[in-house]
This record gives structure tokens, sequence and C-alpha cells, in this order.
């Protein structure tokens, strides 16, 4: 199976991140016109992020499809990171063309909510689980007997370091 880390597994919550949702909805299928260039320009730009992790400050994302509204969820390092990556060339083509071509049109929608999660504010469990979510973007751990509630992963950064 497509590399279960077999048991259970969570991540260290020692870092900031950032949480980045992204999507499009389709309002109107018969206006496969205007849809259609949303949805084909974001391809260019996960290659660009995926070819630049490091640089970029993106650490991965899963990507959901469903029948009206799409979201991928990406993690970050910074803030900083991901307003920086907005300004960069193939973002701003495909914002500029965006509003172009669609604008104020109602039959596609785009939407995005950034969120900053401090360390120790996030917590996760996968079993029998290929690397997924924040197990993807950052390294995936062994669950011990000192992490083996959610509430003890909450608690694995001490109250002082918050």
């Amino acid at each position: 199976m497509a590399n279960l880390l077999q048991g259970r597994y969570t991540v260290d919550n020692q870092e900031d991140i950032v949480v980045f949702l992204i999507g499009m909805r389709i309002n109107k299928w018969w206006a496969v016109h205007k849809w259609l260039p949303v949805f084909l320009a974001m391809p260019g730009m996960i290659t660009e992020l995926f070819s630049n992790k490091e640089k970029l400050g993106f650490l991965s994302q899963e990507t959901y499809f469903g029948l009206k509204t799409t979201v991928m969820i990406q993690y970050w390092n910074s803030a900083e990171q991901l307003l920086s990556y907005a300004k960069q060339e193939k973002h701003m083509a495909a914002w500029k063309a965006f509003n172009q071509k669609v604008g104020n049109n109602k039959a596609v929608a785009i939407y995005h909510e950034t969120y900053q999660v401090k360390k120790g504010n996030y917590e996760c469990i996968y079993v029998n689980m290929p690397k997924y979510g924040l197990g993807k973007a950052l390294s995936p751990i062994p669950v011990t007997k000192q992490r083996h509630s959610a509430s003890s992963r909450l608690a694995s950064v001490s109250s002082s370091d918050k």
C-alpha cells in the first residue's frame, strides 16, 4: 500500500506554521469559458511551489475536489513567506488574468483563508496512514506514552514557551 506508516504517528509541534486554504467554486457549470481558465491556472503554481519548497517556505498541501467547490489546504513556514509568494510573477499573472477575464462575473468564485498557528497550538494523529496533512508537511514521529492523547500532544510545548 502507498507507503503506509504503520502504527500511530503525530508531528512535533515545536514550530509556528501557517495553514492556508485556497479554492474555487463553480457557480455556473455551463460557463466553462469562465471557470476553466481559473482551474487551469493552479497546476503551474503548485508545480512552482513544490519545485522551490525551501526557498519559498512552502511545506506541503492536500487537495479536495467537490461537485462545485475545490479546496487546497496548504502548509507554510510563515505568513511572510506566503505573502511574498503572492507577489511573485506566476501568482500575479494568474490574479491579473482572473480579474480581467472574470472580474465580477458570478460564474466562478475564488476564496482563501489564512491561519497563523503558534507552536504548541496544533496536534494530529495518524494511524496506519501514508504521510498526509501535517504529517506530510512536517516530519511524522511515532506516538509515545507522553503524546498518547490529543491533550498531551497539545501540551507538549511547555506553557512557558507559548
